[in-house]
C-alpha cells in the first residue's frame, strides 16, 4: 500500500466528510511539525504517515463494536490509534500516556483539532488510571501481550473488545499469553502489512494460572465481574 492507496482505502471504508478530511490533513501536518522537536514516530515513516499510521489506526474501527461507546487507548504516544479513532467515529476516547512531552503534544493536538469532547488525555501511567469498564481497549506498540493483560485487564469485562496491532509477532505473543489467560482472540491480517497481525477478541474472565512475582497483584486486579 502506498499513500494514495491509503487515502482511497479510507474513502472506500469510511464515510469521511470534507471537514474530517481537512482535520486528518491538519493532524498529519501538525505531527510532522512536532516531529522536528521530539521523536514521535520513526523517521523512516514520516513519508508514509497515511499508510503506516493513519490507515494502520483506522482499520481498528472495522473490528470495533457497531455501537460507539467508551474506548481506552493505552500508551497513546503520537496519537495512534486514539486521535484517528476520535476523528473518524463517535467513540469517546481516553488516551493514556505517561511521558510529559507526549502528554503536552497530545493535549495540544486535541485542542488544535477541536476534539476536546471526543478525546481526552489521561496523563499518567496505566497503573494510576482509575479503574472502570471500557467497551474497547487498544494498544499499539505498548507492551507484550502478557504484560499488557496484567496491567489493563481491570478495564475489561467479558464483552470488552481488545484491538491490539502486534506486527509480525502477533502469533507468538498470543501463544505466550494463553499460558496464563483464557482468551477468545483471533489474529487478523493488517491491511497495511499482510505479514503483520492484529489481535482481536475478548478476555473470558479470570486468568488460568496464578502469575508469580510482582505481577500477581496486577493479575488479581484483572479478575472481572460478569
Amino acid at each position: 500500500m502506498i499513500e494514495d492507496e491509503a487515502r482511497k482505502w479510507l474513502e472506500q471504508n469510511f464515510d469521511v466528510p470534507r471537514e474530517t478530511w481537512e482535520k486528518l490533513e491538519a493532524f498529519v501536518a501538525f505531527l510532522k511539525a512536532e516531529a522536528t522537536e521530539q521523536n514521535l514516530i520513526s523517521a523512516s515513516t514520516l513519508d508514509q504517515i497515511w499508510v503506516r499510521h493513519i490507515v494502520d489506526s483506522a482499520q481498528l474501527l472495522t473490528f470495533a463494536p457497531f455501537e460507539p461507546g467508551q474506548w481506552i487507548d493505552l500508551g497513546a504516544g503520537a496519537g495512534f490509534p486514539g486521535i484517528v479513532v476520535a476523528l473518524l467515529s463517535d467513540w469517546k476516547v481516553v488516551l493514556v500516556e505517561s511521558r510529559a512531552k507526549r502528554i503536552d503534544y497530545l493535549n495540544r493536538a486535541i485542542a488544535y483539532l477541536g476534539l476536546e469532547g471526543p478525546a481526552q488525555v489521561a496523563g499518567m501511567s496505566v497503573e494510576r488510571v482509575e479503574t472502570q469498564n471500557y467497551d474497547v481497549i487498544s494498544a499499539r506498540a505498548f507492551a507484550p501481550l502478557p504484560k499488557l493483560l496484567n496491567l489493563s485487564a481491570r478495564f475489561s469485562t467479558d464483552k470488552t473488545k481488545w484491538l491490539l496491532p502486534k506486527g509480525r509477532n502477533a502469533v507468538n505473543e498470543l501463544e505466550e499469553a494463553r499460558k496464563a489467560w483464557d482468551l477468545d482472540f483471533s489474529v487478523q491480517p493488517s491491511v497495511t502489512d499482510p505479514e503483520a497481525g492484529i489481535l482481536v477478541g475478548t478476555v473470558r474472565g479470570t486468568n488460568i494460572r496464578p502469575v508469580s512475582g510482582t505481577n500477581a497483584g496486577a493479575a488479581a486486579k484483572g479478575r472481572r465481574k460478569r
